[in-house]
């Protein structure tokens, strides 16, 4: 081979070289600004309290929300995932500003997992009820 063609061939794969760094730079990138989302949702009865609501002596009076987030980077930080319900639903609790005869009914856990990043995760977690007052 003489010393022409070996330059051709050399800045041939020099070409195919930058080529295949600006699709990986490509790719790396539109990777980085995806996000993932997960969510589930479980039923929880929290109370051993056992009430019969076999008669029509409660009315249905509202509903309480409340809601915790937790951050993971590099998958650290944040609560453990029964944590993170139980903030949200003593958030609840506060935010239902209960009276003497009311109580939360029918309460419910979501989860959704927002992942910005592979390296970067935030979980919600919020619960919801329906209150209920005794007449």
């Amino acid at each position: 081979m003489n010393s022409i063609t070996v330059l051709l061939s050399l800045e041939h794969t020099k070409n195919n070289m930058k080529k295949l760094f600006m699709v990986c730079a490509v790719a790396f990138t539109a990777l980085s600004f995806t996000s993932c989302g997960v969510t589930s949702t479980a039923s929880h009865n929290l109370t051993e309290t056992k009430v019969v609501l076999s008669e029509k002596n409660f009315k249905v009076v509202g509903q309480a929300y409340g809601e915790a987030t937790a951050t993971y980077i590099v998958g650290f930080g944040g609560l453990s995932k029964k944590a993170l319900r139980n903030n949200a639903i003593n958030e609840m609790s506060k935010n239902a500003k209960l009276t003497g005869s009311q109580t939360l009914t029918n309460i419910t856990t979501h989860k959704s997992v927002k992942m910005i990043t592979p390296l970067y995760v935030q979980v919600t977690c919020s619960a919801t009820a329906n209150i209920i007052e005794f007449e």
